[in-house]
């Protein structure tokens, strides 16, 4: 049966040295993980992986996979041919039959001993070409149409690229615990840090029955678009309803929402240390909201013995709604269905605690074993 050659491209990955295995087989591993229900063969060089699929593939799922896997630069449908000269025109020649205007050629030659330079090669394939199609033009400052030639083993010739994810394959860099709610920020936070290689699970807050089944709803919508990026998403539901309600009696209402944020990080942590995660993640940006002040995330952070990874930190509002557009989260964040946080947050909260204060009134309340109650009750859910 015939195939289908993707010839995928490496970044990052290419730097790694003497480590630069580990993030290969990593890479395929992921890519294996969600092409498991179609048949595929890999190999790998200097730069590059190549995958083959049978032509009756899925190549739409194909497809998706590339562009959502972090760790590729590109990827392109390719064709692989000897390197004798008149072989490459032959292919060279069926590839572009379709160019109408303006092209180049553009070759890389990664076989070193080959008996024509990558110029040479460009400037022949080119005037074979223009020699086939009378009505074209090279342009090779901004042309309308680019065959790619590359020279390794084989030669290795394609049209177009598409973009990948970049990045880092997930879980090259260890794992952490996103903090997930419905809002537009912490779905950005968790894709960034994947893409970093950070394997995540998730943990979410529900404050039933202040907050209905609707939100919960929407919480697993988002887990089930970043598991595109991650590959297998765990999302870890908290009963919070007790914790807040305990909250709002033993504290002064403009200090709820910076407790009930210690809250979620002390049973964050919890979770991070059950599965042996080192570090959390939060969707914060700083000053965004009064709980994401300079003071108040000095407090949060107090609570923790964890990293605490904020990728949206230095960012504004609009650049992470256009991550969330490209990633495909924003339809479903800005769906009117509030989380615990809009629920019970107060009037005037508290923008520039006092450290000494707040703590203080954190370890007045006694809160601890509701926590760990909290923890216990936890639901599970697999995306």
């Amino acid at each position: 049966m015939a195939k289908q050659l993707y010839l995928i491209k490496l970044g990052e990955i290419s730097l790694k040295g003497q480590n630069r295995s580990f993030f290969e087989n990593r890479l395929k591993a992921n890519l294996k993980e969600k092409l498991k229900d179609i048949k595929s063969s890999f190999s790998k060089q200097k730069g590059r992986f190549f995958l083959e699929v049978e032509e009756d593939s899925d190549l739409q799922k194909v497809e998706k996979a590339l562009k959502t896997t972090f760790g590729i630069v590109g990827f392109a449908k390719a064709v692989r041919c000897g390197k004798e000269f008149d072989e490459i025109t032959k292919e060279a020649l069926r590839l572009t039959s379709h160019f109408s205007s303006t092209f180049k050629v553009e070759t890389v030659r990664s076989d070193k001993g080959y008996f024509l330079t990558s110029y040479e090669i460009s400037a022949k394939l080119g005037f074979e070409i223009l020699n086939a199609n009378h009505n074209l033009k090279v342009d090779v400052k901004n042309p309308n149409e680019v065959l790619y030639v590359e020279i390794r083993d084989k030669a290795y010739l394609y049209c177009s690229a598409t973009k990948g994810a970049m990045g880092l394959p997930v879980a090259t860099a260890g794992k952490g615990v996103i903090m997930l709610s419905g809002g537009l920020d912490s779905p950005v936070a968790s894709y960034m840090m994947a893409k970093r290689g950070l394997k995540q699970e998730a943990v979410y807050f529900h404050a039933y029955p202040y907050t209905s089944d609707k939100a919960l709803e929407k919480v697993v919508s988002l887990a089930k678009v970043l598991k595109e990026f991650h590959g297998p998403l765990r999302l870890h539901v908290i009963p919070f309803t007790p914790v807040q309600l305990h909250i709002k009696a033993h504290s002064y209402e403009e200090e709820n929402t910076l407790l009930m944020r210690a809250c979620m990080v002390k049973i964050a942590t919890m979770i991070a240390n059950k599965i042996s995660a080192l570090a959390l993640v939060s969707g914060e940006a700083l000053s965004q909201v009064a709980s994401q002040t300079l003071e108040s995330i000095s407090f949060t952070d107090s609570v923790t013995e964890l990293p605490v990874f904020r990728p949206l930190i230095g960012m504004d509002k609009q650049e992470i709604i256009t991550i969330s557009k490209e990633i495909g989260t924003y339809d479903i964040s800005i769906l009117p269905f509030d989380d615990c946080c809009t629920i019970f947050s107060p009037k005037h909260p508290l923008v520039r605690p006092d450290k000494k204060k707040i703590t203080a009134s954190y370890q007045k309340m006694g809160i601890e074993s509701l926590l760990a109650e909290a923890f216990e009750k936890r639901d599970i859910i697999d995306i």
